[in-house]
């Protein structure tokens, strides 16, 4: 599986992004995306996912800011991210399991990363 995130760069406080990743090479209906970020000096944190059945879940520390949304024909996932803060800066990564039918934020879940991409929030 393959996963390129696009999306990042820099934006004022305040400010809105939309991530988005691009999944090649699923060989399961099933499956479940998610998004992580790890800012320097910090453990990766989970922030979201979405499920090939349309689940979502969200980090307390983003929910009403952060929304999943897909296009399945694609296997593209975005993730909007509204109000940015600057302590949202960090290299966001997209990641995927494949044969899960759930929801999870938890690192030890996922097979397979993408090589992120830099989110910079200046105040």
């Amino acid at each position: 599986v393959q996963l390129v995130e696009s999306g990042g760069g820099l934006v004022q406080a305040g400010g809105s992004l939309r991530l988005s990743c691009v999944v090649s090479g699923f060989t399961d209906h099933d499956y479940v995306i998610g998004w992580f970020r790890q800012a320097p000096g910090k453990e990766r944190e989970g922030l979201s996912c979405i499920s090939s059945t349309e689940k979502a879940e969200y980090a307390d520390s983003v929910k009403g800011r952060f929304t999943n949304s897909r296009d399945a024909a694609k296997i593209t996932v975005y993730l909007q991210i509204n109000s940015l803060k600057p302590e949202d800066t960090a290299p966001y990564y997209c990641t995927a399991l494949e044969g899960y039918r759930g929801t999870t934020i938890t690192t030890d879940m996922y097979d397979d990363w993408g090589k992120g991409t830099q989110v910079t929030v200046s105040s």
